[in-house]
C-alpha cells in the first residue's frame, strides 16, 4: 500500500464508515474479504437496495458479483476506490448527504443520478458502468421540428 492509502484506510476506519460498511457487510450475509491496497470486498450483496451493482462504505466495497470478478475488472474496481477517497476527503458519513445531493440534483438536470454527480463524475462515469449525458445525444422532444434540444 501507499501512505496516501493507508491514510485513507485509517481516516474511514478512524471517521466509522469501515465499521458501517462491515457491519452492513455482516447484516447482508457477504463473503467479506481482503481486496487490494487497503480495501476490503464484500460480495454476494443480495438486498434490493441500493440497486447499484457495486457500493462503498468506508474502505469496504459491496458488491452482487465474486470478489475475484471485481478484482479482474480495474476500472470499476478503480471507481469504488475513488468513492473510499471521498469517504475519507468528506471526513466519512458527511459522504452520504453529499453523494445524495450530488445525485439529486443530477436526477433534476439530467434524469438520471450519475450524468452530473460530481462524485461520479469525479470516479469516471464509464468506469463505473454510466452513460455520460452530456456526449449523448437525446431525441428532439415531439413538436421539436427535428431541432436537437
Amino acid at each position: 500500500m501507499t501512505a496516501g492509502q493507508r491514510v485513507r484506510q485509517l481516516a474511514n476506519m478512524a471517521n466509522g464508515t469501515t465499521l458501517l460498511g462491515l457491519a452492513v457487510a455482516a447484516a447482508a450475509g457477504t463473503a467479506v474479504s481482503q481486496g487490494p491496497r487497503g480495501l476490503l470486498i464484500a460480495s454476494g450483496y443480495r438486498w434490493r437496495i441500493p440497486y447499484a451493482g457495486a457500493f462503498t462504505l468506508g474502505n469496504v466495497v459491496i458488491c452482487r458479483i465474486r470478489a475475484e470478478d471485481l478484482t479482474s475488472n480495474p476500472a470499476l474496481l478503480g471507481h469504488e476506490e475513488v468513492h473510499c477517497s471521498q469517504y475519507a476527503c468528506c471526513l466519512g458519513l458527511p459522504f452520504l448527504p453529499l453523494y445524495f445531493l450530488a445525485a439529486g440534483w443530477s436526477v433534476l438536470r439530467t434524469g438520471d443520478p450519475a450524468s452530473e454527480n460530481f462524485f461520479e463524475r469525479q470516479a469516471g462515469l464509464a468506469a463505473g458502468g454510466y452513460v455520460d449525458s452530456r456526449t449523448t445525444t437525446r431525441p428532439a422532444p415531439l413538436g421539436a421540428g427535428g431541432i436537437e434540444v
